[in-house]
C-alpha cells in the first residue's frame, strides 16, 4: 500500500497521509505529484505513449512523473519516478524544478500541486529502458512535434507545461 503526504494549501505538509488514489481528502487537502521533462543535449525531449490497457488516457503521450510518496521530497520523487519509467538518473544532471502549479477538484475530492521539473542529460537511445506494462513507444522529439501532440490533445499535461519546451 503506497501512502502520500497531505500537503495544506500553502504546500506544507499537515503531518497525515492518504492511500495512493483514495480520493477522500478534505477540502484544503492536496497531495504532492512531480513531471520530469528530461532534454538530451540536441535539445530533444524525451517523452512515452501510455499503454493501451491504461484506466486513463490509453495510447497518449506524456513526460514521467507520478505521485510523491509519505517522507519523500519532490526531488526525491522526480528523480524515483524518472529512473523507474526510463532507466535514465538524472540526480546529477543539469537542471531542477521549474515551477509548480496547483489543481482543485472538488467534486473528485483530488486536489493536487504539480513540480515540473526540468533535466538536461547527455543520453541517447541506447540508454534508456521502459517497463514494457507501462510504455508503449517513446520519442525523442521535438518542442514543435509536442505541441502538435498537445494541440491534438493527446499530450497529457500539455497545456499546464508548454512553457517548458522553449
Amino acid at each position: 500500500m503506497e501512502l502520500w503526504d497531505i500537503y495544506d494549501k500553502d504546500k506544507k505538509p499537515t503531518g497525515r497521509t492518504m492511500i495512493r488514489n483514495d480520493w477522500h481528502m478534505k477540502p484544503g487537502d492536496f497531495h504532492l505529484t512531480v513531471l520530469g521533462v528530461v532534454q538530451n543535449k540536441e535539445g530533444k525531449y524525451l517523452i512515452t505513449q501510455r499503454v493501451m490497457t491504461k484506466a486513463w488516457a490509453p495510447g497518449h503521450w506524456e513526460v514521467s512523473g507520478g505521485g510523491a510518496q509519505a517522507g519523500e521530497t519532490s526531488y526525491e520523487a522526480v528523480c524515483r519516478e524518472i529512473k523507474e519509467e526510463t532507466g535514465l538518473d538524472v540526480s546529477n544532471a543539469e537542471g531542477g524544478l521549474s515551477f509548480t502549479y496547483q489543481r482543485i477538484n472538488p467534486d473528485e475530492g483530488d486536489n493536487y500541486f504539480v513540480d515540473v521539473y526540468k533535466f538536461i542529460l547527455d543520453f541517447d537511445e541506447k540508454d534508456v529502458s521502459f517497463q514494457e506494462k507501462e510504455v508503449l513507444d517513446y520519442k525523442l522529439a521535438t518542442p514543435e512535434e509536442i505541441k502538435a501532440l498537445g494541440e491534438e490533445k493527446i499530450f497529457l499535461h500539455y497545456d499546464s507545461i508548454k512553457q517548458i519546451f522553449n
